[in-house]
């Protein structure tokens, strides 16, 4: 006896996969609520804490300086082949590639573009406040050290915060921003901020960013995810935009399809060709029967020379008569009916 089988859990992903896609009836949207309002506050006080004790050269410069003096990279040379491919899940070209890919395939599924540009928000937002404070405080890192124990401020670096743990906080922390249920959010809170947590101290371990750069680099991404809720208006318009720009091109094909025909200027030929605009519309919405091509001329045929007389004037080639053979049985057609049959009974 032939049983059927029972679907395994891949075979339930991909059924999965797939139906056809619907956009959910509630996406839930993160909000600035008191809690998000009072965390966001307290980040940026420790963001210009850690800024002030930098500038004035503070124990937290004098730490920067015995970390480096320490050389990590040294002392354990054995994890330097790995950690040097770890670092790329903080630059932001890959991470940017393959979190955008995972986001694209939920705004399909899902029928928006909420995940695409909540990425391109928090991303823009990143360039611009990391940016801006690399170039204005021109920190120099630990290979370009100039004096030691100084805080090498304002000497044209750009190390200062650090730019791949503040890409690693966002790019990886929007994934758990943008997460469905409370039950995912949790995890992947946990596996973003362990991986950013190992990116920033794997650029300390490599020697290209000072530990006050990583931990600012940290207090910088969590405050453009906690800053995020703000932009959703803005991300929300911004879609609907998107939508209303794709309808009408969509309809502009159909527009120029069924635009009519130019009136001209001059009153009376104006007024014709109104008139046969109707006229017209009648003519293209009956079905009109196919016509055969034109017969192509044949070329004339040769004649022999001579007179030649017309149709009517020659023989005919059908013989007088009739055509049959002649029978003994048969009667000519001028008898009578009589004679052909007799009569029975008599």
């Amino acid at each position: 006896m032939r049983t059927e089988r029972n679907p395994t859990r891949l075979d339930r992903v991909f059924a999965r996969l797939d139906r056809e896609p619907e956009r959910p009836a509630h996406i839930d949207v993160p909000k600035m609520s008191r809690h998000r309002v009072a965390l966001l506050l307290a980040t940026l006080a420790f963001y210009l804490a850690i800024v002030w004790l930098v500038v004035i050269t503070s124990w937290l410069v004098r730490l920067d300086w015995q970390v480096m003096f320490f050389r990590p990279y040294q002392q354990w040379p054995e994890i330097h082949a790995f950690l040097d491919y770890y670092v790329v899940l903080g630059q932001r070209g890959p991470t940017a590639v393959m979190v955008a890919a995972w986001l694209g395939w939920r705004s399909w599924r899902q029928h928006t573009l909420r995940p695409l540009l909540t990425l391109g928000a928090s991303l823009l937002l990143l360039n611009i406040t990391v940016g801006a404070a690399k170039l204005g405080m021109g920190r120099l890192g630990p290979h370009y050290a100039t004096t030691i124990g100084s805080n090498e401020m304002g000497l044209g670096g750009d190390i200062f915060p650090s730019g791949h743990t503040a890409n690693a906080v966002v790019t990886w922390g929007i994934l758990a921003y943008l997460a469905s249920t409370p039950r995912a959010r949790r995890w992947l809170s946990a596996v973003s901020a362990v991986v950013s947590l190992g990116v920033g101290l794997t650029t300390v371990y490599l020697g290209t960013h000072w530990l006050s750069d990583v931990v600012l680099g940290w207090a910088a991404g969590l405050l453009i995810l906690l800053a995020l809720p703000w932009c959703e208006p803005l991300i929300a318009r911004a879609e609907v935009s998107i939508f209303a720009l794709r309808d009408r091109l969509r309809e502009r094909p159909s527009r120029a399809v069924a635009a009519p025909a130019p009136v001209p200027s001059t009153p009376v030929a104006a007024h014709v060709a109104l008139a046969q605009v109707p006229a017209a519309q009648e003519e293209a919405a009956t079905v009109r029967e196919p016509v055969s091509p034109a017969r192509v001329p044949r070329s004339p045929a040769y004649l022999a020379p001579g007179p030649h007389t017309t149709r009517s004037e020659r023989t005919p080639v059908t013989p007088v008569g009739s055509r049959r053979p002649p029978h003994a049985d048969r009667l000519p057609r001028g008898a009578a009916a009589s004679a052909a049959r007799p009569l029975a009974g008599g």
